[in-house]
Formats: C-alpha cells, structure tokens, sequence
C-alpha cells in the first residue's frame, strides 16, 4: 500500500478517486507520494521513501525541480485543468479595466446615506462611463489552455484577436477559432493592440518580458493584463508607464508591495484558480497522474521527467530507472539484466532536458540484487521495482 501526504488541504473529490492501494497519512516521513498546491518545499527534508510529488495547478514554482529529479521523484502538475476559472477571470479584468465598475461601486458606497441617492446617481455616473470590449484589438500572448480559451471567447465577445506563441502545439491550433489571427512577431501585437494578455511559463527566458522596451512598442492607452506570474512583468517599468499614461490599466493577480494601491492598477489576491471547480479538477488530475505513476510506472505531465507511458505491466516484473541523460546507459542496463539471466520483454527510454526515465519490462521477478547493480551504475539516480 502506498502513502500519501497532503502538504494543503486537496479537495475531496480528487482524493476520493484514490483506489484501495492508496492510504492518507499526516506522517510526511513515510509517504511515498505528496499532493501539493502552494505550500513551499524548498526548504523541506524530502523522505527517502518519497517518490512522486503532484502540484494541483499549474505553477511549479514553490517545488525544487532539479533537487527532486536528482533524487528519482518525479513532479507532476495539472496543466489546463484550472484554465476555465482563469479564463474567466481574465475576462472579468477586461471588462473591469473597460469599465469603471469598481470606482462606480465605490461611489454607492460613500453615498448610502444619500436619501436621493437614485437622483444623485444619475448626475454622477458620468465619472465612471468607459468603452465596450466588443471591436477592440486583443492580443494573447502564449496560446496554451488558457490563452486559447481567452482568445476564443474574446471572439464571441466581438474582439480582433490576434495570438503570438512560437511553440504553438497542435492541439492548440486545432483548439483555435478561426477567427484569430495568428501572428509570428510579438511586436504586432504591442504595436496594434488595445488589450495585451500575457499567458506563458515561468523561465529565465520570459521573466520581466513585458518591461520598458516591450512597454514602449505599445499603443498609448493599452491595458495590459497579467493572470500567468508576477514576474513576467518588470512591474517598476508598468508603474512608470502608468503614471505618464502609456499604459491605462494594469491588471493583475498578483499583490505585491510594488502594485498593491498604485494609481491604474486593478489588482485581485490570486483568485484565477479559485474556483470549486478548479480545485476538484487539478486534485482529480494530480490524484489520476501520482496513481498511475506509483502503480504502474508512468509520467504525465511531469515537470522534471519526460513523459513515458507502457501501460499496465502484464509480465512479471517491471523496473524504472532514473539517470542521466548521457551515451551507453540503456548499453549498460542491458547488459547487466541479461547476466542476470533474465529477459527483457519490452522496454522505453525517453529524455528530458538532462534528465531521463527508462521502463523495462522483464520476465522473471526483479531482485535487490539486480536492483543494487543497476544503481552503481554511473550516472544513476534512482532504481524502482514498480511490479
């Protein structure tokens, strides 16, 4: 039986998929797997027992990816699973930042003791008039669950989408209406664009993307919006370019001392995921990934791992091996389980990055024996009898 840990409350429809070979404990030493959503594990003592951790959402950041993976503990998110309570939200900061809905509120707040507050109303809601969305230019930058989900009902709203994602999947395109556009120079969309939404991953390549100079090919007046990672935005340079008027609206989820109360910015306490739904579906995804990899082997969505699927092991036994993706590994590994005098049924070596997960499938039982041989071998992080 397998242990599980939950580091933050995970919703109980996801943990009620978890079948009779699974057990919750409090004990975190002894869990083979941990469900997380925001709780960080930087500083954590990872439990040698621990093999699998599952983020239920889609940032990884609170997680030590390479520290895991050097440890043969693959990490799983839940990609697209929280993507329709964001999608929303990012619609209702368009409207937002169109409207002054919030400042109009404001004011019915300060005038509740107004007996001709209806009267007083309709002098006052000049203040608080904007724009419609509908024939507006939207940009989406990065076409992944959410944004296509946010071009396409941008559409139905009667937006100009245009979409710029170079890495644009297949799937993605064929998710796409018909009626974005999609462009292949981000500086189309800055430069044509009265709303810019930003939808891309987290990396060294992406951070602070939308600073100065990007912030300077815009159109004056744009409302940029950003639902992905505060850092993708260098937020000195959107304060600056909100307080000449380059930039009308800044939205975000993201609070920080830098956004928090500043002139121009409409700014929600991370609530993109937050949403029922969403909670039940990244813990349905993250429950469904860490029991198909604890009971049969198998990578999906992992973070630090390539994906690897053989399916329900029908021969008598199955081994996983964690290594380095470097020359002669599957050589030795071979030639090891073959002294052995067993034979090797099947088997699938993938790699990601420096990183890489092979599957064997064998026909007599694994031994410890055979399992302290392959890791001494060079390179080697982990050796897992899966059956």
């Amino acid at each position: 039986m397998y242990k599980i840990h939950c580091l933050n409350p995970i919703s109980q429809v996801g943990l009620a998929n978890l079948d009779e070979e699974f057990a919750l404990t409090d004990k975190v030493g002894e869990a083979e797997g941990i469900l997380v959503r925001s709780a960080s594990m930087h500083e954590m003592e990872l439990p040698e027992k621990l093999l699998a951790v599952a983020r239920a959402g889609a940032g990884v950041n609170n997680i030590p990816l390479d520290k895991c993976a050097e440890k043969g503990i693959v990490v799983f998110n839940t990609p697209g699973a929280n993507a329709n309570g964001v999608k929303e939200l990012v619609i209702a900061g368009m409207l937002l930042a169109a409207r002054d809905v919030v400042g109009g509120i404001e004011w019915v707040k300060s005038a509740k003791d107004d007996e001709n507050i209806a009267k007083t109303a309709e002098k006052e809601k000049k203040k608080f008039a904007g724009n419609e969305l509908y024939g507006k230019k939207l940009g989406v930058i990065g076409l992944g669950a959410i944004g296509v989900k946010v071009a396409n009902t941008a559409v139905s709203l009667g937006m100009k989408v245009y979409g710029y994602d170079p890495y644009l999947s297949v799937n993605a395109a064929w998710s796409l209406k018909r009626e974005v556009i999609h462009v292949m120079n981000v500086d189309d969309i800055y430069a044509d664009c009265d709303y810019i939404t930003i939808h891309v991953p987290l990396l060294d390549s992406t951070k602070g993307m939308i600073g100065r100079e990007a912030i300077s090919k815009m159109k004056n007046g744009v409302v940029v919006l950003n639902y992905a990672r505060d850092l993708l935005v260098a937020e000195g340079d959107m304060i600056e370019a909100l307080k000449n008027g380059k930039v009308k609206r800044y939205v975000t989820d993201f609070p920080n001392p830098t956004t928090a109360g500043a002139e121009g910015v409409i700014l929600t306490p991370h609530l993109g995921a937050s949403t029922e739904e969403s909670e039940d579906n990244c813990a349905v995804m993250a429950v469904d990934e860490i029991e198909d990899y604890l009971n049969n082997g198998n990578i999906r969505n992992s973070v630090n791992y390539p994906a690897c699927d053989m399916g329900v092991c029908t021969k008598a036994g199955r081994i996983a091996v964690f290594h380095k993706n470097i020359a002669n590994m599957i050589t030795q590994f071979t030639a090891i389980i073959g002294a052995e005098g067993i034979n090797i049924s099947d088997m699938t070596n993938k790699s990601k990055g420096e990183f890489a997960y092979t599957m064997l499938d064998v026909e007599s039982k694994p031994t410890q024996a055979l399992v302290d041989k392959l890791c001494a071998v060079d390179g080697v992080f982990r050796v897992r009898i899966v059956k």
